[in-house]
C-alpha cells in the first residue's frame, strides 16, 4: 500500500511520523508534495519519505491520497488532480468546513472520500481524530483508513453533522490548552517558580488531570469536586476562575470555531 500526501506541513508531518513510527506503512511507500525545494529537502532529511513538486505525480503514486493544504487551496489543488485520480483510490481530506458533498462536487466523479479532524498532538502519537465516509467507501477501505489514522493517536467515526464541533473540540483545542499552560506557568512565575519548572508543573497537571478523566470513567465535575476541600485553596481559586468566566468563556470560544467552521 502507498500513501500520499499532497502538502506537507505540521499536520501531515505529524501523521506521517505516527505512520511510521507504528510501521503502518514504510517511509518508502510514502509520497509528499510541497511548494518549496526547503520545505521538501526538510521532509525527506527527517522523514526519509519520498517528496515532489508535482501533485500529479503524487495522486498517480498512491493508493491512499491525504490532502493536507489550507482549506482555501483544495479547489485549486483538487482541478489539477481530479482527472487522474483512480475510482480505486481513496482520498483523505483533512480540512476543517470542506463537506463530502462538497468535496464529491468538486471533484465531479464517483470519488472513495473520507472526511477527518485530527490535531497536532497526533505529532507524540496522541491526537484525536473525527472521521466520517460517503457510501463509496467499502468497509474494507474505512478499516484500512482507521488503522491509519490510528497509528498516531485515538479515533473515532462520527455523524458529519458533528464535524465542526469536532473542530472546536479536538482539532483547534489544543491551541486553548496551550493558552492555559502558558497562564497556569506565567502565575507561577509571578510568586516565584522559575519558568522552565513553572511549565513542566503546569503542563503534567493537564496531561495527569487528562489522564484521570480517561482512565478513572469519572465526571470531570465530580473529579474537581475530590480536590476542593471545604474552605481550601482550591475552591478559592475555582470561585475567581468562575467570577472571570472561565468555562462560559470557554463554551464561547467553542462556540465560535464552529460558526467559522460552518462559514457563518
Amino acid at each position: 500500500m502507498k500513501i500520499g500526501f499532497i502538502g506537507c506541513g505540521n499536520m501531515a508531518t505529524s501523521i506521517i511520523k505516527g505512520i511510521i513510527r507504528k510501521q503502518i506503512i514504510d517511509a518508502e511507500n510514502i509520497i509528499a508534495s510541497a511548494k518549496t525545494k526547503a520545505t521538501l529537502d526538510r521532509v525527506q532529511k527527517e522523514l526519509g519519505v519520498k517528496v515532489s513538486t508535482d501533485n500529479l505525480e503524487v495522486t498517480e503514486n498512491s493508493d491512499i491520497l491525504v490532502l493536507a493544504v489550507k482549506p482555501q487551496y483544495y479547489p485549486e489543488v483538487i482541478a489539477q488532480i481530479k482527472d487522474v485520480v483512480r475510482k480505486e483510490q481513496i482520498v483523505i481530506s483533512i480540512a476543517p468546513g470542506k463537506t463530502l458533498d462538497w468535496l464529491q462536487e468538486q471533484f465531479g466523479g464517483s470519488v472513495r472520500l473520507v472526511r477527518t479532524m485530527p490535531n497536532t498532538p497526533a505529532l507524540v502519537g496522541e491526537g484525536m481524530t473525527g472521521a466520517c465516509r460517503n457510501e463509496y467507501v467499502t468497509d474494507e477501505d474505512y478499516a484500512t483508513v482507521l488503522q491509519i489514522l490510528g497509528s498516531f493517536g485515538e479515533v473515532e467515526t462520527i455523524p458529519e453533522n458533528l464535524m465542526d464541533v469536532c473542530v472546536s473540540v479536538s482539532g483547534s483545542s489544543p491551541a486553548y490548552i496551550y493558552i492555559l499552560i502558558e497562564a497556569m506557568a506565567d502565575g507561577a512565575v509571578v510568586d516565584g517558580m522559575p519558568r522552565a519548572q513553572a511549565y513542566k508543573f503546569a503542563a503534567q497537571s493537564v496531561l495527569g488531570s487528562a489522564k484521570m478523566v480517561l482512565e478513572t470513567g469519572k465526571h470531570p465535575g465530580e473529579l474537581k469536586d475530590q480536590v476542593c476541600s471545604p474552605g481550601g485553596t482550591t475552591i478559592e481559586a475555582v470561585r475567581v476562575l468562575e467570577e472571570k468566566g472561565f468555562r462560559s468563556s470557554v463554551i464561547e470560544a467553542m462556540k465560535a470555531c464552529v460558526r467559522k467552521a460552518r462559514g457563518i
